[in-house]
């Protein structure tokens, strides 16, 4: 496969994991965060000011996996791979946009508690969870699609 190729694999695989920092750290706080006081809450919530930028390693990481699908079309399985990671991006996106934005944007980003603002915070955490599940599965696919192209390009372990 070109030097392209590498590039692109390179590029998602270090915007996949960058990506996977920040939806593990929410998954990985849920069970510290779920009960506690709305006072608390709201405080603890302030530690997510700014998160919005990583939306840009987003772009990177779909336009990477987009240009590795695309420079992977003459290897079936690399690319059923890369198209399987690619949807499990767009699936975290789905997650996000139908359950997590609509709770930022009832709570003006955690600065407002609702009237029923617990059930906001159930869908919230959930919700960042199932996006981290599925980013996750994006990284994994895109390392097994990693591997298997460096099988195929090399079969016998060549030098």
């Amino acid at each position: 496969m070109p030097r392209s190729a590498n590039i692109a694999f390179f590029v998602a695989l270090l915007a996949s994991a960058l990506v996977l920092g920040p939806a593990l750290a929410h998954l990985f706080e849920l069970p510290n965060k779920i009960g506690l006081s709305r006072d608390e809450y709201f405080i603890v919530q302030k530690a997510y000011r700014g998160w919005s930028l990583f939306g840009w390693l987003l772009l990177v990481q779909v336009a990477a996996l987009a240009a590795a699908a695309y420079l992977a079309r003459m290897e079936p399985l690399v690319l059923t791979l890369v198209l399987l990671a690619l949807a499990a991006v767009a699936g975290a996106q789905i997650v996000f946009w139908l359950f997590t934005y609509p709770a930022n944007t009832a709570t003006a980003n955690w600065t407002m508690p609702p009237e029923g603002w617990e059930k906001l915070r159930r869908q919230w955490e959930y919700s960042h969870a199932a996006g981290a599940a599925l980013q996750l599965l994006c990284l994994c696919l895109l390392i097994v699609a990693a591997l298997s192209r460096a099988s195929t390009t090399n079969p016998a372990g060549v030098r």
